[in-house]
């Protein structure tokens, strides 16, 4: 029987072996086929992902163009010295996960605003109060497009790994493991020729006669 080649499964042998390979094999078609599932899965996934990445993203570009609008009206009202009355607390975020077909990504990120203290003075005119409420949406849009992007790249690089493992199932292991198979079962539909061969070959070879048998019955022709 010859061997599999150098590089592929284990060797097996025999009836027994040959179970196990198709065991084997069985194994990872069904592996490979639940790993494709998978990575259409998570494609899709990654496709609403990426959606809310871009809608994050234009939300902060958006946000920023506004307080960065109402902060130099401010200014130009009140000069910088306005900036001095600012808000001492800082924000606080909190960024909440999920989990899609086995990846932890976030699912989105709640933000507290900063809270002006009540001994804290107000802004020094209408637009500066509306540049301080504008950079409070800036807080929000950038931790909201930070946990979108982030779950974007967590899934899509589960989807690359998962990609990986598809490949080497589908292009070195399973062909090793059907030519492993193939092997088996040539050598073992050889053995089970031969050995039919040689069961038909005794079955149908004549006794020989004995030497002792052969001399009597000449010396009897010869009495005759």
């Amino acid at each position: 029987m010859t061997p599999p080649r150098p590089g592929g499964p284990h060797p097996e042998s025999g009836r027994a072996g040959r179970l196990r390979l198709r065991h084997r094999l069985e194994a990872a078609l069904r592996g490979a086929g639940l790993l494709d599932r998978k990575v259409a899965v998570l494609r899709e996934r990654h496709r609403l992902l990426a959606a809310e990445e871009e809608a994050a993203l234009q939300a902060w570009h958006t946000a920023v163009e506004e307080a960065e609008t109402w902060l130099l009206r401010g200014l130009l009202l009140s000069g910088e010295r306005a900036l001095a009355v600012v808000v001492t607390n800082r924000a606080d975020v909190v960024v909440e996960w999920t989990v899609s077909m086995g990846v932890r990504h976030p699912s989105r990120a709640v933000c507290t605003d900063a809270v002006r203290a009540p001994t804290e003075p107000l802004p020094a005119n209408t637009a500066l109060a509306h540049a301080e409420t504008a950079y409070r949406t800036v807080v929000r849009t950038a931790a909201g497009y930070a946990a979108a992007r982030t779950a974007a790249g967590l899934v899509q690089a589960e989807i690359d790994r998962t990609g990986r493992r598809v490949r080497a199932l589908r292009r070195h292991w399973i062909p090793r493991l059907a030519e492993a198979l193939a092997h088996l079962d040539q050598g073992l539909e050889q053995a089970e020729h031969e050995d039919a061969v040689r069961r038909r070959w005794a079955a149908g070879t004549p006794a020989r006669p004995s030497a002792a048998g052969a001399g009597s019955g000449d010396r009897a022709d010869t009495t005759r």
